[in-house]
């Protein structure tokens, strides 16, 4: 396997608690890995230790062959990482257009190039292009999410940190309007939102790191994983060996 990032006995704290004990795991290039575990067992932690965002106590973070432990958020972005955080974190007042121009703009893609990113995320996620010149804080939950991800493969990454792409999607579920009329029925966006990590999945363009509640689906997608119990890697392997088993003695409350 070729390793893309490599984490190395990653401890990491908030203030006087320890959060991460000694965390180590590795993702190949064009590897999906799932990373599981209970609430509170270092998932969200660790993919934020990973995009720089929490800062580490001790260990190391190797991506591409370069340690980037100290570097900041932005530079791990224009090394090739793109992380998508729960909440989406999208700018509520820009348009969808202008939310993915601007990814653009500060990763300085323009002209054909830039022009093919925006035609492969509208494939992606057909949703979007009905709704560009809608501010980005009048979308539903899940049209939300199909924008941050949008927006997260917009400048073709090596790699992609996804926690809880789905969360918030009532029962999987979103309305769609038309014409400010309510049409009387649904638009699975959850499955849709699978559908393309699915198909980035397939394309082995990039590696995803993936925390999901839907064991499912990070059976379907992902090629290894990893649980976490108490800031620390218990269990992990290739997905085959994620059993029923192994969900109910560290995912089932």
């Amino acid at each position: 396997m070729n390793t893309l990032l490599q984490v190395s006995g990653l401890d990491a704290s908030i203030g006087s608690t320890r959060i991460l004990n000694g965390v180590n795991l590795t993702v190949g290039a064009s590897e999906a890995v799932a990373l599981l575990g209970r609430y509170g067992s270092g998932k969200t932690a660790t993919l934020r230790a990973i995009a720089g965002i929490l800062p580490v106590d001790a260990g190391s973070i190797v991506f591409g062959g370069r340690n980037i432990t100290g570097l900041s958020p932005d530079a791990r972005a224009r090394a090739g990482l793109s992380y998508v955080p729960q909440g989406r974190d999208i700018f509520p007042l820009l348009t969808v257009e202008e939310n993915l121009r601007l990814s653009l703009v500060v990763h300085q893609r323009t002209g054909a190039p830039a022009e093919n990113s925006l035609g492969r995320v509208y494939d992606l996620f057909p949703a979007l292009r009905s709704l560009l010149r809608r501010k980005g804080g009048s979308l539903s939950v899940g049209q939300q999410q199909q924008l941050a991800l949008a927006r997260a493969v917009l400048t073709d990454p090596l790699f992609v940190v996804l926690d809880e792409p789905a969360e918030g999607i009532n029962e999987r579920q979103d309305t769609r309007r038309k014409n400010s009329v309510e049409e009387g029925f649904r638009i699975d966006y959850s499955a849709q939102i699978f559908r393309a990590i699915k198909v980035l999945k397939e394309e082995d363009r990039l590696a995803i790191l993936l925390v999901d509640q839907d064991i499912d689906f990070c059976r379907d997608i992902a090629d290894r994983f990893y649980v976490l119990d108490r800031g620390s890697v218990v269990a992990g392997g290739p997905i085959a060996e994620l059993t029923d088993d192994v969900v109910a003695e560290y995912m089932q409350i």
